[in-house]
């Protein structure tokens, strides 16, 4: 988010240390930006970003960077206004945020791990000094400043430490969302909807229930650092 996230937030009533609404509004956004631009294989988010890998040899728009920025990003912002009161359906939106961008061009398939798996570390790092910091804020009284001073120079042993002993929380325990992110990939899933049909020598139509297979984003939880998801879908590794 382009203008200050912590502004937006608060304003905007965000719940603390995370707010499923926003994240879930993110997610919308993201899976309505690989649902228009086909050649993105995944996208990975946490807190107010959220990022895009494309197919390693996709032609769109002739592989200029300007356009694959600016096409995401319009699409995403616009994206977030048009959701928005589905998911904050008491908060209206007081005024239109902004996102920025940038493209980034990874010589091979390791670097690109390496970035993500950055991503999902800095999710990690920022989720765990959150949830104690808030809780220090809105559960022992401590002002923001001084939960500041308790925290500095505190390792994730020590932050873990302080909210089983103090808070009675397992960080192991809090939500995967939170901890790790959300992954977004291609999946193939059954819908099934309801139509009706003439049928002969009916007077009336007829209700019927219709399945149909459909490739859709899906969102996962779960852990990009370590082999096993690259092993799980090698496709998103592909030279396509």
């Amino acid at each position: 988010m382009a203008k200050s996230k912590f502004d937006f937030a608060e304003q905007h009533g965000f719940s603390k240390p995370n707010d499923d609404r926003a994240l879930h509004l993110m997610t919308k956004c993201a899976q309505t930006v690989m649902q228009e631009l086909e050649d993105i294989v995944m996208a990975y988010g946490q807190s107010d970003e959220y990022s895009f890998v494309f197919k390693k040899k996709s032609n769109w728009f002739k592989r200029r960077a300007s356009k694959f920025m600016t096409h995401v990003v319009s699409q995403f912002a616009s994206s977030y206004v048009f959701y928005w009161k589905d998911y904050f359906k008491d908060q209206p939106l007081l005024y239109p945020p902004g996102f920025d961008g940038r493209v980034v061009l990874y010589p091979s398939n390791q670097n690109l791990k390496d970035y993500l798996s950055w991503r999902q570390a800095d999710c990690h790092i920022n989720n765990l000094y959150n949830t104690v910091f808030w809780m220090l804020v809105q559960r022992s009284g401590l002002t923001p400043v001084q939960a500041q001073d308790r925290l500095q120079g505190t390792l994730a042993g020590d932050k873990n430490e302080i909210l089983f002993s103090e808070f009675n929380i397992n960080y192991n325990n809090e939500p995967l969302m939170y901890r790790k992110g959300t992954v977004l990939i291609w999946q193939k899933v059954n819908e099934v909807t309801t139509t009706k049909i003439k049928l002969p020598k009916e007077t009336e139509d007829k209700e019927v229930e219709v399945t149909r297979t459909r490739t859709k984003a899906v969102p996962l939880h779960c852990d990009i650092i370590g082999d096993q998801f690259w092993e799980e879908y090698p496709e998103i590794l592909a030279d396509s």
